[in-house]
């Protein structure tokens, strides 16, 4: 089990990351929340990891604290709730806001997220209740996003990439990118600013 990893961040692509940890690169899939605190690439990170191992595939998940890695070991006991949908789960709204769904039955906002049905959000609701009945979680603070080189078409590209490994589909993500797009009202856009704004427009 591999339970932290400490070292240089090499790479960035969300929702992907390779850290460097005394020379092995470990490839890492972190939630949207996660991503907007890492440091710039070359800078030491900390995240606290889940690994999935299956007969076709080995993974690793990384969460910048303990409560969210809290909350996606509990999300994939859930029937029907593997780890790439905890993961677009704690990407569409912050453990906080889920757990306020979760006590206020708000099934309509669940369903907003990819891949989240009315089904898999009634059983959402029903089973994670009693597990978060005792839940605590402060957000954590989050750095402001580095600006992404080569201009509004390559941050739209990696945006739409990161909504497409999130769970959306091509059209909806390219959509969801260029609404947010348009509305962000700047000339100099990053692509953590139109994920974030896109993420949070499926939540109105």
């Amino acid at each position: 089990m591999i339970g932290r990893l400490t070292g240089v961040l090499l790479e960035k692509q969300a929702p992907d990351l390779v850290v460097d940890v005394h020379g092995v690169g470990y490839e890492v899939q972190v939630s949207m929340n996660t991503y907007f605190g890492l440091p710039a690439v070359g800078q030491q990170v900390l995240l606290h990891t889940h690994f999935v191992v299956r007969e076709d595939a080995q993974q690793l998940f990384g969460f910048a604290t303990l409560e969210e890695r809290t909350l996606f070991r509990t999300l994939v006991k859930v029937t029907g709730v593997g780890p790439k949908m905890a993961l677009a789960i704690l990407s569409g709204m912050s453990a906080a806001d889920f757990v306020r769904c979760v006590r206020g039955g708000d099934v309509t906002t669940l369903t907003r997220l990819p891949g989240v049905g009315k089904k898999t959000a009634e059983r959402l609701v029903v089973e994670m209740k009693d597990r978060l009945a005792k839940w605590e979680s402060a957000d954590s603070a989050s750095q402001g996003p580095a600006p992404v080189r080569g201009g509004d078409g390559a941050a739209l590209e990696e945006a739409e990439s990161a909504l497409v490994a999130l769970g959306f589909k091509p059209p909806e993500a390219a959509r969801m990118v260029s609404s947010a797009h348009r509305e962000a009202g700047s000339d100099t856009v990053t692509s953590e600013l139109l994920i974030r704004a896109a993420l949070k427009s499926t939540m109105k």
